[in-house]
């Protein structure tokens, strides 16, 4: 479906906050993310999963996890991480601009760095929100990269403000742990909860 992101597959895990691979990195994740999701066992999707990272952080907390990527090569390989690490993801290939599952079936729609480079992101947001149950969050980690793509973070929340009544921005390029480095471009949480 996406051939372009099937031939970043191999190496996409290299980067600190792909992969997850350094404990610190992981813990990181594990300690912004965990907080935000309802207790399991909430059912969560993970749009533009890729290798699954935080797909399987959050079933090895016990939640529900659904991941969609567009990339062949990505679920396989999350696939291959969840067998390996005996967790019970559900991974689809699939576009996370128009995600296939029911109208108010997830607890919790997350997507980390993938709003940005879609099109027409106010239907997008709508597509998401259409899937959340009543009182279901949002999670967005978006970014706005020094590279000139990206989404700036006043943009981004409000176009969730379009759909939602709130919308909770945490900037996060001065936590280096999440990345594994210091960065200096703009990175952050946005959290919508109703």
């Amino acid at each position: 479906m996406d051939d372009d992101w099937d031939t970043h597959a191999a190496t996409f895990d290299d980067e600190a906050d792909h992969g997850l691979r350094d404990p610190s990195v992981r813990a990181a994740w594990t300690e912004l993310l965990l907080p935000l999701m309802p207790d399991p066992p909430a059912t969560i999707v993970d749009l533009g999963c890729g290798t699954g990272s935080l797909s399987l952080l959050l079933a090895a907390a016990g939640l529900r996890v659904r991941g969609l990527d567009g990339s062949r090569q990505m679920i396989a390989l999350a696939r291959a991480k969840a067998d390996a690490a005996g967790l019970a993801v559900e991974l689809t290939q699939g576009d996370a601009a128009e995600p296939p599952y029911e109208p108010a079936s997830t607890d919790v729609v997350l997507c980390r760095h993938v709003l940005w480079a879609l099109e027409d992101r106010d239907a997008v947001i709508a597509r998401w929100v259409r899937l959340l149950k009543p009182g279901g969050r949002l999670v967005l980690v978006e970014g706005n990269w020094a590279t000139g793509a990206g989404l700036p973070a006043v943009e981004c929340r409000d176009l969730v403000l379009r759909h939602r009544r709130t919308a909770d921005l945490r900037q996060l390029a001065g936590d280096s742990a999440l990345w594994g480095r210091g960065v200096e471009d703009e990175r952050y949480l946005l959290v919508s909860r109703s």
